[in-house]
Formats: structure tokens, sequence, C-alpha cells
């Protein structure tokens, strides 16, 4: 809402892994055991996720019930007063009427469970690939669980606690807290950089009001990135991209970073922000906004910008892993493209039913889209622009992380 190598991705998305020199999965396996590369897509309102083939046509391998506890879950929460409250809030504002289940999703070292962060209980749990049991349950601060990051060695695992406004950093294997760092309001996506060196997490602000207009941004909060040490969690820097857009004459832009990439030697950040059709390039040596692109507006998209998605018009961004091309998904505007990261030219609008998130094949030939409005997911060739493949998942697709499973897993054994 997560390898033997390197992967590119975006991070978040992210996570956040979802950046293009982000870890595909959580790192180095098992030499003893072989392991088949897979993509995790969660189905954030069935609380299942779907695993597919990594590339090529993205064949289904198999699916994972990422709520097995949902019924002692449930009664906890109508135990407690202010749990109910928070728990109904996420369904009647931030999951549009639906419970949220699965944010985002990392596999272990081992291929053997994958690590599930879950919004409206509020926690971070491990679940065993083979039966569908949590190894263990991580109950995040606050009232709501939201995007992940992996280190690149695949043994943490940062995770945002939104209401609580802090990333918490988990063992991978045994879901104890190893640290944690404060953020602006709302931490969303997180990203280990410079070879697992740092942290980089974005916060949001409040996106589930109706006070949308630009003279109302005051009312969204405290939005900056912050940039941690990833071995003492302590703060390095803040970055207010405030300042930077006043820079260049965007007064009337949101500050609030939402997904973003990083080129591969980590000198620039591209990034998405609320309520803009585009994207915006960041140098980070000189701390400013060197380049910024406005992306085609869809006529049939409402100008009314309450009647946008959590404050998104454009939700999703990955790179290439040779770094020269970038997809983005627009999400308000019911299509991804993708950009050439040299001239910023995008190639064909390619259709698509409210693109949550944009992601790397394995083979990193294509982007991969979770389309959360039609229930599927696709690949856009990253060399033609074209759609290449979709495929069926389940009940309203968002984060999509490339990870791992053992050889010959094709599902739980036991429900």
């Amino acid at each position: 809402m997560p390898a033997p190598r390197s992967r590119h991705l975006c991070s978040v998305a992210a996570a956040l892994a979802l950046t293009v020199s982000v870890p595909a999965t959580a790192a180095t396996a098992d030499s003893s055991a072989a392991l088949r590369e897979v993509l995790f897509v969660g189905n954030n309102w069935d609380g299942t996720a779907t695993v597919l083939k990594s590339s090529g046509d993205f064949a289904k391998v198999g699916e994972i019930n990422v709520v097995p506890d949902k019924a002692q879950r449930i009664a906890e929460i109508n135990a407690d007063p202010i749990k109910w409250i928070y728990y109904t809030g996420i369904r009647n504002q931030v999951g549009q009427g639906h419970d949220q289940y699965v944010d985002d999703m990392y596999s272990t070292p081992d291929g053997r469970s994958v690590v599930v962060s879950r919004p409206s209980f509020a926690d971070v749990v491990s679940i065993d690939l083979a039966t569908d049991k949590i190894n263990w349950r991580f109950p995040v601060a606050g009232y709501r669980a939201d995007h992940m990051a992996v280190s690149p060695d695949g043994t943490r695992v940062a995770v945002s606690a939104s209401t609580a406004n802090k990333v918490q950093v988990l063992d991978i294997n045994t879901g104890k807290e190893l640290g944690e760092f404060g953020t602006g309001d709302k931490p969303h996506e997180n990203v280990f950089t410079n070879g697992g060196r740092y942290i980089w997490n974005m916060s949001i602000g409040e996106v589930t009001t109706s006070l949308d207009d630009p003279s109302a941004d005051w009312t969204k909060g405290d939005r900056h990135i912050t940039v941690v040490d990833a071995t003492t969690y302590k703060t390095v820097k803040t970055i207010d991209m405030r300042d930077r857009l006043d820079a260049i004459g965007l007064k009337n832009f949101s500050d609030a970073v939402r997904p973003a990439a990083f080129t591969p030697d980590w000198s620039k950040l591209y990034f998405q922000v609320s309520f803009f059709n585009g994207f915006l390039e960041y140098d980070i040596a000189s701390d400013k906004i060197t380049r910024v692109k406005t992306l085609p507006a869809n006529p049939a998209t409402s100008t009314d910008r309450t009647t946008w998605l959590l404050d998104s018009r454009h939700h999703g961004i990955s790179m290439s892993p040779d770094g020269t091309k970038l997809c983005v998904a627009g999400t308000m505007d019911n299509y991804a493209t993708v950009v050439d990261r040299a001239t910023l030219q995008e190639g064909p609008l390619v259709t698509a039913s409210t693109p949550y998130w944009a992601t790397v094949s394995g083979d990193g030939k294509d982007c991969v889209i979770s389309e959360s409005g039609a229930d599927q997911v696709t690949a856009i060739d990253f060399a033609t622009g074209q759609k290449a493949t979709s495929v069926a998942v389940g009940d309203h697709p968002q984060r999509v992380r490339l990870g791992h499973v053992q050889a010959d897993w094709t599902g739980p054994s036991a429900n």
C-alpha cells in the first residue's frame, strides 16, 4: 500500500522499495532453499494477496488470506470504544465504505512468510505462506498502519504509524521493534536509500477533509520529508517542499509528497504531490526542484477537488531499472503512461480504471500498475509504452511488491 538481488522499484512506493534502487524483496535467501520470484498484490478490501508470476504473462501462482484472525481483531475493536471510532472512521473515510485489510507487504528472505501492514487493524503481521497462520503480530502506535519499506538486506521493515506521526522499524523475522522516529503529520511513503544508509519518510498531512482549495492548504498539517540514519534512527535532515515550490512560483501547489522514485544513483527524486496531474524533479545535492511535468488531464475528470480520492490526482510512480523511463499512474484521470526521463515526453495514455500504484516487473521490462477500479493489474512495456497484458486479482488492489516464495509454493496447504 515490498531479494537475492537488487531491484529498481518505486515504495511508494515504495517501499519505498518503491523506488528504482530499492530491493525488490526482503533480501538474500537461504542458499539451501530454491525460491521463486513473484509479485504480491494486496487486495485491500477483501483481505487477500494475489500472488502472480513476476514477469511474462503474470499468471496467478496462488492467494494468501491476510486476515486469518479477522474475528478476533474485530472482537477486540468492538470492546474498545476508541478503537471502534478509529476503525469506523477508516472504513467511512480512507476505505470509501470498506475495511482496509492490507496496505503493504514484503516477503521474508527465506520466502516462507509475508509481512503485511493492515490499516484497519492497526498492526503488522507475519503470515506463514504454507498455512496462512500468523507467525507474529505487532500493533503499531496509534490506530492505523500504512506504507512500509524493507531494508536492502531484508532484515528490517519500516512501517508508518499514520495517526501517531511516527515510523516504527521492526525485525522482519521476529516482529520485535528495533527503533522508531518522529515524522510530520500522517507519515506515508518510506524508502531505504543509499544502500540502506538512510530512511526517507514522506508525510502527507490530512487527506480526508474537504478543505481542498489552495487557500485552505494550511489546514492540512505539517507535511515534510524526514531523512534519518537507518542505524541510529536519528534525524539527518528534514525537507519541506513548501519553500522549494514557492521558490519556483508554485505557491498554489500542495507540498504533500505522495509516491516517489529515486534515480539509480540517488541523485534525483521524482515525486507526485496532492491535487496535481503530473510530477516534479528534485535535485538532492542542490536541494532544488529542477523540473515540473504536467501530464494530460482527462476531460471527463471532475475539476472538483473534493471528489478526488484522498487528495490524489495522480498516485503511483516507478522507474525503469536503467533510469531512463518513468511510469506514472494517473489515478483520477484513469490512465497510465511511460515518460522519457530525459525529455519528460509522455508516451501513449494507456486507459486504466483508477490506477493506484506503479512498480516494476521482475525482469525490468514492464511497469506494473494496480487498477483498483477494475480489480486487475496491468503491465505496460517500458520500451513501447503500450499495454502488454492485464490479469484479474482480488477486490481493490493497491500496493504491488516484488518478493519470493518457495519454488514449489502454490498456496496454503491448510486453511
